[in-house]
Protein backbone atom coordinates (compact mmCIF):
# COMPACT_ATOMS: atom_id res chain seq x y z
CA UNK A 1 0.00 0.00 0.00
CA UNK A 2 1.66 3.53 -0.95
CA UNK A 3 0.30 6.73 0.53
CA UNK A 4 1.55 10.20 0.19
CA UNK A 5 2.18 12.95 2.83
CA UNK A 6 3.63 16.43 2.62
CA UNK A 7 5.84 17.85 5.67
CA UNK A 8 7.12 21.57 5.61
CA UNK A 9 10.63 22.56 6.79
CA UNK A 10 11.65 25.06 9.17
CA UNK A 11 11.92 27.96 5.93
CA UNK A 12 8.46 27.18 4.64
CA UNK A 13 9.33 24.71 2.11
CA UNK A 14 7.13 21.57 1.61
CA UNK A 15 8.12 18.49 1.05
CA UNK A 16 6.30 15.76 -0.82
CA UNK A 17 6.71 12.43 0.05
CA UNK A 18 5.73 8.71 -0.04
CA UNK A 19 5.38 5.53 2.03
CA UNK A 20 4.73 2.22 0.93
CA UNK A 21 3.40 -0.25 3.70
CA UNK A 22 3.58 -3.77 4.04
CA UNK A 23 0.45 -6.01 4.78
CA UNK A 24 -0.57 -7.18 7.71
CA UNK A 25 0.95 -6.34 10.88
CA UNK A 26 3.93 -3.94 11.56
CA UNK A 27 7.22 -3.56 9.49
CA UNK A 28 10.84 -5.33 9.94
CA UNK A 29 12.80 -2.62 8.68
CA UNK A 30 12.25 0.90 7.37
CA UNK A 31 13.79 2.09 4.51
CA UNK A 32 14.82 5.49 3.76
CA UNK A 33 15.08 6.63 0.05
CA UNK A 34 17.14 9.12 -1.13
CA UNK A 35 16.83 9.97 -4.71
CA UNK A 36 19.09 10.53 -7.47
CA UNK A 37 19.59 14.09 -9.43
CA UNK A 38 17.03 15.22 -12.13
CA UNK A 39 14.76 12.44 -10.68
CA UNK A 40 12.12 11.80 -8.50
CA UNK A 41 10.93 9.53 -5.38
CA UNK A 42 7.96 7.83 -8.06
CA UNK A 43 10.78 6.07 -9.60
CA UNK A 44 11.28 3.71 -7.23
CA UNK A 45 7.99 2.95 -6.73
CA UNK A 46 8.76 -0.98 -8.04
CA UNK A 47 11.57 -1.31 -5.78
CA UNK A 48 9.34 0.07 -2.80
CA UNK A 49 6.96 -2.38 -3.45
CA UNK A 50 9.32 -5.52 -3.83
CA UNK A 51 10.61 -4.29 -0.08
CA UNK A 52 7.35 -3.65 1.12
CA UNK A 53 6.09 -7.42 -0.16
CA UNK A 54 8.80 -8.30 2.57
CA UNK A 55 7.77 -6.46 5.23
CA UNK A 56 9.76 -3.41 4.99
CA UNK A 57 8.38 -0.03 5.36
CA UNK A 58 9.85 2.49 2.66
CA UNK A 59 9.87 6.07 3.00
CA UNK A 60 10.94 8.75 0.49
CA UNK A 61 10.53 12.59 -0.74
CA UNK A 62 11.75 14.64 -3.60
CA UNK A 63 14.23 16.35 -2.47
CA UNK A 64 14.35 20.70 -2.75
CA UNK A 65 14.23 21.12 -6.73
CA UNK A 66 12.61 17.59 -7.45
CA UNK A 67 9.69 16.49 -8.75
CA UNK A 68 6.63 17.61 -6.48
CA UNK A 69 8.41 19.59 -3.71
CA UNK A 70 10.74 21.36 -6.51
CA UNK A 71 7.56 22.38 -8.86
CA UNK A 72 5.64 24.03 -5.60
CA UNK A 73 9.12 25.86 -4.95
CA UNK A 74 8.91 27.19 -8.70
CA UNK A 75 12.32 26.09 -10.10
CA UNK A 76 13.17 22.96 -10.46
CA UNK A 77 17.24 21.59 -10.56
CA UNK A 78 18.14 24.23 -7.28
CA UNK A 79 18.33 23.06 -3.84
CA UNK A 80 18.12 26.64 -2.59
CA UNK A 81 19.49 30.40 -2.46
CA UNK A 82 21.26 30.11 0.22
CA UNK A 83 22.43 26.34 2.17
CA UNK A 84 20.77 24.22 -0.37
CA UNK A 85 22.95 21.08 0.27
CA UNK A 86 22.75 21.29 4.11
CA UNK A 87 18.84 22.10 4.41
CA UNK A 88 18.03 18.60 1.77
CA UNK A 89 20.06 16.82 4.69
CA UNK A 90 17.92 18.47 7.02
CA UNK A 91 14.84 17.24 5.12
CA UNK A 92 16.30 14.23 5.07
CA UNK A 93 16.48 14.50 9.05
CA UNK A 94 13.11 15.09 9.04
CA UNK A 95 11.81 12.23 6.74
CA UNK A 96 13.32 10.47 9.69
CA UNK A 97 11.87 12.33 12.33
CA UNK A 98 8.55 11.09 10.78
CA UNK A 99 9.58 7.26 10.53
CA UNK A 100 10.49 6.97 14.52
CA UNK A 101 7.38 9.06 15.22
CA UNK A 102 5.10 6.42 12.92
CA UNK A 103 7.21 3.22 13.60
CA UNK A 104 8.94 3.62 17.06
CA UNK A 105 12.21 0.93 17.73
CA UNK A 106 12.19 -0.55 13.99
CA UNK A 107 15.84 -0.41 12.60
CA UNK A 108 15.75 2.18 9.77
CA UNK A 109 18.23 1.77 6.93
CA UNK A 110 19.14 4.48 4.31
CA UNK A 111 19.38 4.12 0.53
CA UNK A 112 21.13 6.27 -0.96
CA UNK A 113 21.14 6.81 -5.56
CA UNK A 114 24.05 8.93 -7.19
CA UNK A 115 23.26 12.05 -6.30
CA UNK A 116 21.19 10.63 -3.44
CA UNK A 117 24.53 8.51 -1.90
CA UNK A 118 26.52 11.47 -1.71
CA UNK A 119 23.68 13.29 0.38
CA UNK A 120 22.88 10.12 2.23
CA UNK A 121 27.08 9.87 3.07
CA UNK A 122 26.59 13.40 5.24
CA UNK A 123 23.75 12.33 6.35
CA UNK A 124 25.68 9.38 7.67
CA UNK A 125 28.21 11.61 9.34
CA UNK A 126 25.63 14.11 11.11
CA UNK A 127 22.97 11.11 12.11
CA UNK A 128 24.73 7.81 11.45
CA UNK A 129 23.46 6.92 15.05
CA UNK A 130 19.95 6.39 14.14
CA UNK A 131 20.38 4.28 11.50
CA UNK A 132 21.05 0.62 11.22
CA UNK A 133 23.11 0.33 7.69
CA UNK A 134 23.12 2.24 4.70
CA UNK A 135 22.77 0.96 1.16
CA UNK A 136 24.95 3.42 -1.77
CA UNK A 137 23.77 2.93 -5.39
CA UNK A 138 25.44 4.14 -8.20
CA UNK A 139 28.21 6.13 -5.53
CA UNK A 140 31.44 6.72 -6.67
CA UNK A 141 34.08 9.19 -5.14
CA UNK A 142 35.69 12.48 -6.62
CA UNK A 143 38.54 13.67 -6.82
CA UNK A 144 39.74 16.90 -5.21
CA UNK A 145 40.99 18.43 -8.54
CA UNK A 146 37.79 17.45 -10.23
CA UNK A 147 35.30 19.07 -7.31
CA UNK A 148 38.16 22.21 -6.96
CA UNK A 149 37.64 22.09 -11.29
CA UNK A 150 33.73 22.11 -10.49
CA UNK A 151 33.17 24.67 -7.97
CA UNK A 152 35.60 27.44 -9.63
CA UNK A 153 33.19 26.87 -12.82
CA UNK A 154 30.25 26.54 -11.21
CA UNK A 155 31.06 30.28 -9.41
CA UNK A 156 32.10 31.65 -12.57
CA UNK A 157 28.91 30.35 -14.29
CA UNK A 158 26.74 31.67 -11.38
CA UNK A 159 28.32 35.20 -11.84
CA UNK A 160 27.91 35.57 -15.43
CA UNK A 161 24.30 33.78 -15.53
CA UNK A 162 22.99 34.07 -11.51
CA UNK A 163 22.61 31.10 -9.85
CA UNK A 164 19.34 30.08 -10.76
CA UNK A 165 20.05 30.10 -14.22
CA UNK A 166 21.38 26.67 -15.58
CA UNK A 167 24.58 26.61 -17.38
CA UNK A 168 25.42 24.02 -20.06
CA UNK A 169 28.90 24.50 -19.57
CA UNK A 170 28.49 23.07 -16.35
CA UNK A 171 26.20 20.32 -17.65
CA UNK A 172 28.68 19.29 -20.20
CA UNK A 173 31.83 19.36 -17.78
CA UNK A 174 29.56 17.05 -15.70
CA UNK A 175 27.39 14.73 -17.63
CA UNK A 176 29.12 15.35 -21.18
CA UNK A 177 31.53 12.35 -21.57
CA UNK A 178 29.16 10.34 -19.78
CA UNK A 179 27.71 8.80 -22.96
CA UNK A 180 31.17 7.95 -24.95
CA UNK A 181 32.10 4.79 -23.91
CA UNK A 182 28.94 3.75 -25.67
CA UNK A 183 28.86 4.63 -28.62
CA UNK A 184 27.35 4.94 -31.16
CA UNK A 185 24.72 6.31 -28.72
CA UNK A 186 20.52 5.67 -29.29
CA UNK A 187 20.38 7.83 -27.01
CA UNK A 188 22.45 11.03 -24.96
CA UNK A 189 21.11 8.73 -21.86
CA UNK A 190 22.26 5.33 -22.56
CA UNK A 191 24.65 5.15 -19.79
CA UNK A 192 21.98 5.26 -17.49
CA UNK A 193 20.75 1.51 -18.43
CA UNK A 194 21.55 -1.54 -20.87
CA UNK A 195 17.42 -1.26 -21.30
CA UNK A 196 16.10 0.81 -23.65
CA UNK A 197 12.70 1.27 -22.16
CA UNK A 198 13.62 2.70 -18.76
CA UNK A 199 16.38 5.52 -20.67
CA UNK A 200 13.18 6.17 -23.15
CA UNK A 201 10.61 6.44 -20.06
CA UNK A 202 13.03 8.98 -18.10
CA UNK A 203 13.52 10.99 -21.23
CA UNK A 204 9.81 10.88 -21.23
CA UNK A 205 9.32 12.39 -17.88
CA UNK A 206 8.69 15.61 -17.29
CA UNK A 207 9.84 15.34 -13.92
CA UNK A 208 13.64 13.72 -15.31
CA UNK A 209 16.69 14.97 -16.64
CA UNK A 210 16.27 18.70 -16.47
CA UNK A 211 19.03 20.98 -16.43
CA UNK A 212 20.44 22.05 -12.85
CA UNK A 213 21.26 25.64 -12.10
CA UNK A 214 24.75 26.98 -11.17
CA UNK A 215 23.38 27.48 -7.57
CA UNK A 216 22.90 23.70 -7.68
CA UNK A 217 26.27 23.18 -8.33
CA UNK A 218 28.01 25.23 -6.19
CA UNK A 219 26.57 23.67 -3.48
CA UNK A 220 26.62 20.07 -4.65
CA UNK A 221 30.49 20.23 -5.17
CA UNK A 222 31.12 22.27 -1.82
CA UNK A 223 28.90 19.97 -0.01
CA UNK A 224 30.92 16.71 -1.72
CA UNK A 225 34.15 18.07 -0.61
CA UNK A 226 32.89 19.05 2.44
CA UNK A 227 31.99 14.98 3.23
CA UNK A 228 34.49 13.61 1.47
CA UNK A 229 37.16 14.95 3.78
CA UNK A 230 38.84 12.30 6.03
CA UNK A 231 37.98 13.80 9.18
CA UNK A 232 34.79 14.33 7.97
CA UNK A 233 34.30 10.47 6.66
CA UNK A 234 35.57 9.40 10.30
CA UNK A 235 32.50 11.04 11.68
CA UNK A 236 30.45 7.85 10.31
CA UNK A 237 29.64 5.55 13.23
CA UNK A 238 32.29 2.90 12.70
CA UNK A 239 29.99 -0.11 13.42
CA UNK A 240 27.63 1.30 11.02
CA UNK A 241 27.01 -1.27 8.31
CA UNK A 242 27.13 -0.47 4.57
CA UNK A 243 26.66 -1.74 1.36
CA UNK A 244 27.66 -0.36 -2.16
CA UNK A 245 25.85 -1.84 -5.45
CA UNK A 246 27.10 -0.44 -8.68
CA UNK A 247 27.75 -1.19 -12.15
CA UNK A 248 30.99 -2.45 -13.56
CA UNK A 249 30.20 0.20 -16.62
CA UNK A 250 28.87 3.22 -14.84
CA UNK A 251 30.56 6.31 -15.61
CA UNK A 252 30.01 8.06 -12.22
CA UNK A 253 31.64 5.31 -10.70
CA UNK A 254 34.46 5.62 -12.68
CA UNK A 255 33.54 1.72 -14.26
CA UNK A 256 34.38 0.90 -11.26
CA UNK A 257 37.31 2.34 -9.98
CA UNK A 258 35.46 5.49 -7.71
CA UNK A 259 33.31 2.79 -6.21
CA UNK A 260 36.71 0.86 -4.67
CA UNK A 261 38.27 4.19 -3.96
CA UNK A 262 35.05 4.82 -1.88
CA UNK A 263 34.91 1.67 -0.55
CA UNK A 264 38.63 2.25 0.44
CA UNK A 265 38.16 5.62 1.83
CA UNK A 266 35.49 4.56 4.14
CA UNK A 267 37.22 1.71 5.21
CA UNK A 268 40.08 4.05 6.36
CA UNK A 269 37.89 6.03 8.00
CA UNK A 270 37.11 3.21 10.12
CA UNK A 271 34.07 2.01 9.34
CA UNK A 272 33.85 -1.76 10.06
CA UNK A 273 31.63 -3.43 7.65
CA UNK A 274 31.76 -2.20 4.10
CA UNK A 275 30.64 -5.16 0.97
CA UNK A 276 31.07 -4.30 -2.83
CA UNK A 277 28.65 -5.51 -5.05
CA UNK A 278 30.11 -4.71 -8.74
CA UNK A 279 27.47 -5.91 -11.71
CA UNK A 280 29.77 -6.82 -14.58
CA UNK A 281 28.02 -4.84 -17.57
CA UNK A 282 25.36 -2.57 -15.66
CA UNK A 283 25.75 1.06 -15.78
CA UNK A 284 24.16 3.55 -13.63
CA UNK A 285 20.88 2.84 -12.67
CA UNK A 286 21.04 -0.70 -11.09
CA UNK A 287 17.79 -0.92 -9.89
CA UNK A 288 16.80 0.12 -13.41
CA UNK A 289 19.04 -2.36 -15.31
CA UNK A 290 18.58 -5.68 -17.13
CA UNK A 291 19.83 -7.47 -14.40
CA UNK A 292 17.81 -5.88 -11.59
CA UNK A 293 15.59 -8.63 -10.25
CA UNK A 294 19.53 -9.44 -9.24
CA UNK A 295 20.62 -6.49 -7.50
CA UNK A 296 16.68 -5.92 -5.59
CA UNK A 297 17.27 -9.67 -3.89
CA UNK A 298 20.72 -9.23 -3.09
CA UNK A 299 20.08 -6.07 -1.62
CA UNK A 300 16.87 -7.47 0.05
CA UNK A 301 19.54 -10.84 1.48
CA UNK A 302 21.97 -8.00 2.92
CA UNK A 303 18.83 -6.49 4.48
CA UNK A 304 17.85 -9.60 6.16
CA UNK A 305 21.18 -10.79 7.38
CA UNK A 306 21.69 -6.98 9.00
CA UNK A 307 17.91 -8.10 10.96
CA UNK A 308 19.10 -11.23 11.73
CA UNK A 309 22.04 -9.87 13.47
CA UNK A 310 22.31 -7.81 16.86
CA UNK A 311 23.35 -3.94 16.47
CA UNK A 312 26.86 -3.55 16.98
Amino acid sequence: MAETWTLDAPDGVRIYGRTWLPEGGGPRACVQVAHGMAEHIGRYDDFARYLAARGCAVYGHDHRGHGQTGEAMGILGHFGDRDGFQRVIDDMAQVTSRIEAEHPGVPIVLFGHSMGSWLSLAYMEQHGARLRGAVLSGAGFVSGVELAAGLYLARREAARLGTRSPSERLYKMTFGNFNKPFQPNRTPLDWLSRDEAVVDAYIADPRCGQMHTCGFFIDYFSGVRELQRPENLRRIPGSLPVLIVAGSRDPVGKMGKGVERLAKALTAAGVCDVTVKLYPGARHEVLNETNRAEVYQDVWHWLERLLREPKR
